[in-house]
Parts: C-alpha cells; structure tokens; sequence
C-alpha cells in the first residue's frame, strides 16, 4: 500500500538523528559548502490518510518466520498483542521495538481512536497518560476533543504499511479535526476522510479550512515537557510562525516535513526508564521560522523532477538490523 521512507541525510546542525524520516528540518542558510537538504521520502509519508475497512482480516502465518530474510516488519505486524512485563521503548524511534505495550481506549473523555482496523492503538505508558493529558488541556482552549490516528502496533516495530517510524511507541498521529459531539460508529472511525489544511499551491494554509484554534492545539502540546517534536507540513509551520505572536519559545519543536497536511505527528523523549531507548538531540536553537522555511518553499522541493532512473521498492529491515531485545519480543506468543 505505500513503500518504506528512503533514508534522511544527517543535518547535524538541525539537530537530526540517523535513519529518522520525518526527522528532517530545512536547512538554515549558511556559507558554502551548504549542509546537506534532506532527501524527499516515498509516498507513506504524505497524505491522504487512507481509510481503513470493516472486515478485517487477519495476516496468514508465514511459512518459515525465523529465515534471516524475513522482513521484520512481516513478524511485528503479526502481532496482535503485546509483549508482558515491565514498559520498554527500545531502540530509535525508526529502529526499534517496544515491550509492555499498552493500549489507549478507543473512546475517552477527550479523545476517540480512528481506522481502529489498523490495530496501531498501542503505545509505552507514557503515551497513554501525554494522550490523556493532552486531551484534557486541549478542550481548556476550545478543541472539542482528540481525534487519534496511528500510534504503535502491539510490540512496536516496523509496520507492514505506513510510518518508517513509530515503533518504540512514543509517536502519535492527531488529525486536524476536532472530536466530534457523538460516539462514532465503526464506519465512521474506518471511513470519514481527515481534511487537507493546505492551500492547493501548498505555499500556505487554506484559509476556508485553517483557524487559529489549530495554533492553539499545536502549541498546547508542544508546552507539555515530555514532547521533544511535532511534525507538520512546513505551510502549517509557516501559519505557526505567524499565529504565535511574542511567546515563540514552543515553536522550536515544531518541525517541517512532507505531507503533514491533514494531522500532526507528536513524538515524546524517551522515558527515563528505557534505558535502551535511543533519544534524539535537542532541538536547534531559534524558533525555525523565517528564512529557516525557505527549503521547503523552492520549486524544486514543491514539485521535484522525477527522478532518471525510477526507485525500486527495498526490502524491508531484517530483524538483525534492530536491537537484539527484539528478536525475543517478535518472537515470544
């Protein structure tokens, strides 16, 4: 359904992490030689968030799950439930997997969990409780309540569809439509289509959909301590950076990339706990507003030439290429 994401160049001044799509930044100018631009993923990462089903059905077994060939993303995405014991996030955000996985209620007081097909509910604790808290603080500045996409799959890991990331379950995907008044039905968690806040010349919001609310939204959760990035499409940044008015401290987390246009990826720092857990660098210094935007706005980023030679699908990672701790998790019942 979608390809995995190509690999994003390191931008060390920017304060990237290796082997992280959806971590990159655009490049603050700088004298030659100019750092590396991050390169521009495969499809899964843009949008439309696609709709899920009413008749799911269950992956068949495969034949021989302990050849070494075997993607690890065939093995976790296999996994309907979680591994026991103590909470782990292990590994990187991109390259790791996750113990003690608990999953977030499909309907709270100030959230509801959509494609719930999908299976992707699952997150370390502390994702539970920042949903729930953040869902809270929310609605004190007007938004009815959390509409929440992909978080984790049981055990983390890699995903059959979708995110290269999102697999040590801190991430989470929040559309940009509010919850609505009612308890939604299946079909409608499954089909209702999330809304493009961009304008069709993706140079800016779109003023008929867009409202100051989504400014208010974004910076509530970037205030929360446990946050360490949000992703979202760089006309959205663009917005932020207009909207936040003198109190800009929140907008440094906030970070640009692809797609991004129908909801916001929040990603939390690693819990103190997790010993195994990779964590990112800080964010770079400043508000990454201004002439930091300019990347994303050239002609060639908005619509890039295709390229010479057409991409060929990769294999997926192998279960070597991830902690060793994962092995048993994907492995154990």
């Amino acid at each position: 359904m979608r390809a995995p994401i190509l690999a994003v160049l390191l931008l060390l001044a920017a304060g990237l992490t290796p082997a992280l799509a959806q971590d990159a930044s655009a490049p603050a100018p700088a004298p030659a030689p100019a750092p590396a631009l991050p390169q521009k993923p495969d499809a899964d990462t843009l949008d439309p968030i696609p709709q899920g089903t009413l008749n799911a059905q269950q992956l068949p077994p495969l034949q021989n799950p302990n050849l070494r060939s075997t993607p690890a993303k065939e093995l976790f995405g296999r996994k309907l439930t979680p591994y026991p014991g103590r909470p782990l996030s292990i590994g990187g955000y991109a390259d790791g997997c996750l113990a003690g996985g608990v999953a977030l209620p499909i309907t709270g007081p100030a959230w509801q969990v959509m494609r719930l097909s999908r299976n992707r509910n699952w997150g370390n604790p502390e994702l539970i409780a920042f949903l729930e808290r953040f869902g809270a603080n929310a609605q004190k500045v007007g938004w009815n309540g959390l509409l929440v996409g992909d978080m984790a799959q049981p055990r983390g890991g890699p995903m059959i569809t979708g995110h290269d990331s999102h697999q040590i379950g801190l991430d989470a995907d929040i559309w940009f439509m509010p919850m609505p008044d009612h308890v939604q039905t299946p079909e409608e968690r499954e089909m209702s289509g999330a809304v493009d806040m961009v304008a069709p010349d993706r140079l800016d919001v779109d003023p008929k959909v867009w409202t100051h609310a989504r400014t208010d939204l974004i910076r509530t959760a970037a205030e929360d301590p446990e946050v360490t990035r949000i992703f979202v499409n760089a006309a959205i940044k663009k917005a932020l950076c207009r909207e936040a008015g003198t109190d800009r401290g929140w907008l440094a987390k906030v970070r640009p990339w692809w797609g991004h246009a129908e909801h916001f990826h929040i990603r939390l720092a690693c819990p103190l706990d997790s010993t195994q857990c990779k964590s990112q660098p800080p964010v770079p210094d400043g508000d990454g507003c201004g002439h930091a935007l300019d990347f994303w706005f050239r002609q060639a980023t908005l619509h890039p030439a295709p390229p010479p030679v057409p991409t060929q699908p990769k294999p997926g990672v192998s279960l070597a290429a991830l902690p060793a701790a994962c092995k048993q998790i994907v492995m154990a019942p």
